[in-house]
């Protein structure tokens, strides 16, 4: 698949140079909603890798990446969609790196990018139905499917002596496709889900949530929701009602926001995220930390590296029009060539514009599978002294 000819290549980029300009790339995120808390840090992470880029003076013929900011909101689905449709008519961006959450996702890629024809790049949109949707090859991810995290939360569940566990989601797409995984592989290997509930987002009370989580009992109460909305409110009415003590948090709920609200009260509780032993997203973090920013939740890599993708395969096609640089990440992200690690970038430029191959590892060793799918591992956590600590990678 990657075969370019240097000839072709090398036409291409001549013609790139003698049309430099600024090329913007859409940001879209939750900066409001459920996670806001975290998505400044990925809007950073991408925004480090387009910084990187225009820096380098090697893309697409001296040309720069301007990154243009969207709201998604996470869960308003008419919200992003005019958010997206404003990136692309108003802004001219090129691509999106984005969204976030599964079912704004699903709704920007479905109304949006596929009649646009642009490339969609998600960091953080797990939902395994986005797996099969009709995307005309303008949808790809650098997380690993909800269906991946769920066998893994059930394995550290049940090694962890967890026989029976009660179970709440968000109500949406993330929430309903987490919820189904993790309870399917948990009973697969022998446990029990006592009780199921769905909650909404932005309550007053969930008592009566929790409420029916407690009639059902169960050793650990999985919490498959949102560090900023909901998720919090069920474990602070759960610990004060004794319904309780620890719990199991997937991907969404993993934050600072989650140390500061409750710290040791929650200790032994355990989580996924994703991540890999061969990644090194710690140069990323850290410079995305220097901004400002709070850095110690999930998805900043995978951020950085769905806007390198997107540049890295612009390069490769000689061209920012979607249309022809789509069918280039897949070739950029995989081997055979010469591994990129974050910080790279400007090497990578180089090596695309001779002509040659890259194997894009970034800051999350990524690769991609399938139909633009991260094939990635996760990270165990527990909490340990009121942190978010790393028992062990899978």
């Amino acid at each position: 698949m990657k075969k370019l000819l240097m000839a072709s290549a090398a036409t291409a980029l001549i013609a790139g140079a003698a049309a430099a300009d600024d090329v913007k790339i859409g940001v879209i995120l939750g900066f409001t909603g459920p996670i806001e808390s975290l998505t400044p840090a990925m809007a950073g992470g991408a925004e480090l890798a387009m910084k990187e880029v225009s820096d380098s003076g090697k893309f697409m013929g001296g040309s720069t990446v301007t990154p243009v900011r969207a709201d998604s909101t996470c869960v308003d689905a008419a919200a992003a969609t005019a958010a997206a449709e404003r990136l692309i008519t108003s802004d001219g961006v090129k691509g999106i790196m984005g969204a976030d959450c599964s079912g704004v996702t699903g709704a920007v890629l479905s109304n949006v990018a596929v009649p646009n024809g642009v490339v969609m790049i998600s960091p953080s949109a797990t939902s395994p139905g986005l797996s099969t949707v009709e995307d005309q090859g303008m949808f790809f991810r650098t997380s690993p499917s909800d269906a991946r995290q769920g066998q893994v939360m059930a394995e550290v569940l049940i090694e962890q002596g967890y026989k029976s566990a009660a179970l709440t989601y968000a109500n949406n797409d993330y929430g309903k496709g987490l919820s189904d995984s993790i309870a399917s592989a948990f009973k697969a290997l022998g446990g029990e889900i006592t009780v199921t509930t769905s909650h909404e987002l932005g309550k007053a009370d969930y008592s009566a949530e929790v409420g029916t989580l407690a009639s059902g009992g169960g050793d650990i109460l999985i919490v498959a929701g949102y560090v900023d909305q909901g998720g919090p409110d069920i474990i602070r009415t759960s610990i004060d009602t004794g319904a309780f003590d620890v719990f199991a948090l997937p991907d969404g709920m993993i934050g600072a926001a989650l140390e500061d609200n409750f710290g040791d009260e929650i200790e032994g509780s355990i989580g996924t995220v994703p991540g890999s032993e061969a990644a090194d997203s710690s140069m990323v973090v850290k410079m995305v930390a220097e901004t400002g920013a709070d850095a110690t939740g999930p998805y900043i890599g995978e951020s950085y590296d769905a806007a390198a993708l997107i540049m890295l395969a612009m390069q490769a096609a000689g061209s920012t029009d979607s249309a022809d640089y789509a069918a280039k990440i897949m070739d950029v992200a995989n081997a055979p060539g010469e591994m990129i690690k974050p910080g790279e970038l400007g090497k990578a430029l180089e090596i695309l514009a001779a002509g040659g191959e890259i194997d894009y590892v970034g800051a999350t060793a990524v690769e991609l599978i399938g139909g633009g799918e991260a094939a990635g591992g996760y990270r165990e956590i527990v909490i340990n002294g009121g942190k978010i600590t790393t028992a062990k990678y899978r």
